[in-house]
């Protein structure tokens, strides 16, 4: 069973990666060709009317990609924020909050999730978890999507 202080090091060593990730580019591309389609402050003033509802099916790739870190994924409840209708680019963060139960009981209840979704024709066809967490550290995956222009507390 892991501890708490074993926890927060597994965290703070996963958002670490996570950001060195998110700032640098792959050794082989010119950091151009990282850089975003928009930035964090275009992408967050995206007005609402050019803001849509996930589809069903991109509802079910969020929830196949977050659910493994849930301890009864079957009981989740879902928040979801909108979504751009023309999106920056091809390769887009998302954030939204689940209430689940947490394997780390500290984070069961209302969590915060960021993942990282693969966009076609408009549409998310794909998402991998980048980070979820609850309780105090919520705070973490908020910051994170800040730097998106993206809040999951607006989610609904």
């Amino acid at each position: 069973m892991p501890t708490k202080t074993g926890s927060a090091i597994a965290l703070f060593a996963a958002s670490v990666a996570l950001a060195a990730c998110a700032a640098s580019p792959p050794a082989d591309q010119p950091a151009a060709s990282a850089a975003p389609a928009t930035t964090p402050a275009a992408a967050a003033a995206t007005p609402a009317s050019q803001l849509r509802d996930l589809t069903p099916q991109e509802k079910k790739i969020i929830v196949d990609a977050v659910a493994p870190s849930l301890k009864e994924p079957g009981a989740a409840k879902y928040k979801w924020t909108k979504f751009p209708i023309v999106p920056p680019s091809d390769e887009v963060s998302y954030c939204a909050t689940v209430d689940a139960k947490s394997p780390y009981a500290a984070y069961s209840g209302h969590q915060a999730y960021i993942v990282d979704a693969k966009v076609v024709g408009g549409h998310i066809t794909s998402a991998a978890l980048g980070l979820i967490t609850g309780g105090k550290d919520t705070a973490i995956v908020a910051n994170m999507c800040a730097t998106h222009g993206l809040d999951p507390n607006s989610a609904s």
